[in-house]
């Protein structure tokens, strides 16, 4: 039964104890060379023994899954599966479950974050992702797939550095990390406005801009890593002053007070105390 297989984890003795770590991607990641990204995604999934079940349902493209797994058995992974969702009934079928019930490592592909959230929000399969990841599987999402790992998601925004009103609006994402909102193509689509109008709207969240081939790696401890060829930009609410309250229609909001972070590769940042660590 289903409810065996996401109970027990005796067949992942490669799986650590408690929660684990979540890969939110900006996109484009690199596919053909050396692969950063998708090396460190397969290495905390377990290496050669990984179980990697790869969730295309964001993408409009047929053969978006099946792309990862070429990739993923290139690497030399145990198993590699395509989890085709194309309905919530899908989402919610025992056999396609089954699929995902002993993965090691769970990939949200690109695409559309509303047709993740609309197809699977609610339905056994984020359930489900959700158990995984408890059970210490790490959870990677790229572009739209990066969005929706968190409580709340950024959705349907413009472009541009000043923050305005109504410039994104955010939807509820799988939970998997509460208190962020995450962005993806950050500076590649200049988006710091939409990120910092979020932020104003609700300044007790951390803004997580997360640049093209570039990942964050966020472990049980709320410590943040780059890994990637860029960088991450991380607004910081918490002293945060602005007019967004008294701002019409699509004006701008005046802000102040925003703490910034620029993070490079290999760097570190404590999303418990908001600051930057040594090392």
């Amino acid at each position: 039964m289903l409810s065996n297989a996401v109970s027990t984890d005796e067949l992942h003795p490669i799986l650590t104890a408690g929660p684990g770590v979540l890969m939110p991607i900006g996109g484009a990641e690199d596919k053909l060379d050396d692969k950063i990204i998708l090396s460190e995604f397969v290495r905390l999934a377990g290496g050669a023994n990984a179980r990697i079940a790869i969730v295309p349902t964001a993408s409009s493209i047929e053969t978006a899954g099946l792309r990862y797994k070429a990739i993923f058995l290139g690497m030399g992974v145990e198993t590699a599966e395509v989890v085709y969702i194309g309905s919530r009934e899908d989402a919610n079928d025992d056999e396609i479950l089954e699929l995902v019930s002993t993965a090691s490592g769970v990939f949200l592909t690109g695409g559309n974050q509303m047709r993740l959230s609309a197809i699977i929000g609610g339905t056994r399969l984020e359930q489900l992702v959700r158990e995984r990841h408890e059970a210490g599987a790490v959870v990677a999402g790229t572009s739209a797939g990066a969005s929706i790992l968190s409580a709340h998601m950024v959705a349907m925004g413009a472009s541009g550095p000043t923050p305005k009103l109504r410039m994104a609006q955010m939807f509820a994402g799988f939970g998997l990390i509460n208190n962020v909102i995450i962005d993806q193509h950050f500076r590649q689509r200049d988006r710091i406005g939409r990120l910092l109008a979020l932020v104003a709207g609700n300044p007790g969240l951390l803004g997580i801009g997360i640049d093209e081939d570039t990942s964050v790696v966020i472990d049980n401890d709320g410590i943040l890593r780059v890994v990637g060829r860029h960088s991450v930009t991380i607004v910081d609410g918490s002293h945060m002053k602005s007019d967004i309250f008294e701002v019409k229609r699509y004006g701008d909001i005046t802000v102040s007070d925003a703490r910034l972070h620029v993070l490079g590769s290999g760097k570190r940042f404590d999303m418990n105390t908001r600051k930057m660590l040594d090392g």
